[in-house]
């Protein structure tokens, strides 16, 4: 792995300036890609567009920037994209910033103060290698400003024509992901979160690096897009009220790739759920849709019973355990549901005994 520590003048990276929208941002004589068509969009707020300017007119030094050389000898920003386009942007005249108590746009400048501002000289780390040596590399330095989110670290290591088609579906504001599945996925398309869930999601668990390493020159990703949409149509249809408080978040890609072709009645469902929802003893009511399909009680967190429940038990029963017999402390018992939950069973004292830990865990794994 190749890493160069240059200086870069802000009169050479707002050299050849322009913004083409959706089809990218260039600079640097249009050999720095400074927004991929995988990167999020534009996101500094006026405060922190105007405070990178103010930092430039101080003489103050600006967080390092770090670009990938691309094997055709251009650049790619990795990290320091809103930086370099506010300074792009100020450079040509899109904004004015308050300067010695005047709101002053560059070409108001002095001369010498325009100046000034294009020698100022910008600290980047320039890096060449393998797609591994990036990602662990990225992965590992102290990335300054806007934090990149792990999945927009995976898309500058792969980045091509799978990812930019994939943004297409899973990474604009408004895109089409992100309204099929509103109320049942946590996370920000342009900060790439929606696409690492679908990721995930067809990775029923796996690498999402592999996946996206064995697709990187695919020219589309309608795959992708085709099961993400086949994953939320089925949610739909078996859940069919949507409670977005308790659907998001939900892992929905491994129920789907689980149950997909289970024979599932929504209306006995819907029952269930509207129970288990009235049910005290359902501390996570995320749980209540794994729950329903696997029928694993793990997934609800059952209320557990309280230390005086656990003591008037263990009174009552004078230290011996209900199964074996045997006399044990009461730090040596668990406390265990007479009649079990699932079977009508409540969290509260007269359903409560004691168990030592070998007889509960011989119960429990029946």
């Amino acid at each position: 792995m190749k890493i160069e520590l240059q200086e870069i003048t802000v009169r050479e990276l707002t050299d050849g300036y322009s913004d083409e929208g959706e089809n990218g941002v260039r600079g640097y004589g249009g050999r720095l890609d400074i927004r991929p068509p995988y990167q999020r969009e534009f996101i500094y707020k006026d405060e922190q567009r105007n405070a990178v300017i103010d930092t430039i007119c101080r003489g103050f030094p600006l967080n390092v920037m770090y670009w990938a050389r691309r094997e055709d000898g251009t650049f790619e920003i990795i990290d320091g994209q809103q930086r370099s386009i506010s300074v792009c942007q100020y450079v040509k005249g899109y904004f004015s910033v308050k300067i010695d108590g005047d709101l002053l746009y560059f070409h108001n400048l002095r001369a010498d103060r325009r100046d000034e501002i294009l020698d100022y000289k910008l600290m980047v780390y320039v890096c060449e290698g393998t797609d591994t040596e990036k990602l662990d590399w990225f992965r590992t330095i102290n990335i300054a400003g806007e934090k990149l989110t792990p999945q927009e670290l995976r898309n500058a290591v792969y980045a091509g024509p799978w990812v930019n088609d994939a943004k297409r579906y899973f990474s604009r504001r408004g895109c089409a992901a992100a309204q099929i599945s509103e109320g049942y996925v946590n996370g920000s398309p342009i900060r790439q979160e929606l696409l690492e869930t679908a990721i995930k999601w067809i990775c029923n668990g796996g690498e999402v690096e592999a996946y996206m390493s064995v697709h990187q020159h695919d020219p589309v990703a309608t795959a992708l897009w085709s099961y993400f949409q086949s994953v939320v149509t089925w949610v739909g249809a078996t859940f069919t009220t949507k409670r977005p408080k308790i659907m998001k978040g939900v892992d929905w890609g491994a129920l789907y790739n689980a149950y997909k072709d289970s024979v599932l009645d929504p209306k006995v469902l819907e029952e269930r759920t509207k129970t288990l929802l009235l049910d005290d003893d359902v501390t996570n009511q995320k749980g209540i849709f794994p729950y329903l399909l696997t029928g694993k009680e793990k997934w609800l967190n059952i209320r557990a019973f309280t230390d005086k429940q656990k003591m008037e038990a263990y009174e009552r029963q004078a230290g011996v355990c209900a199964v074996c017999g045997e006399h044990f402390e009461l730090d040596e018992m668990e406390a265990d549901h007479i009649t079990p939950w699932h079977a009508g069973g409540r969290t509260v004292a007269e359903n409560c005994q004691m168990l030592c830990r070998e007889c509960n865990r011989r119960k429990s794994g029946k």
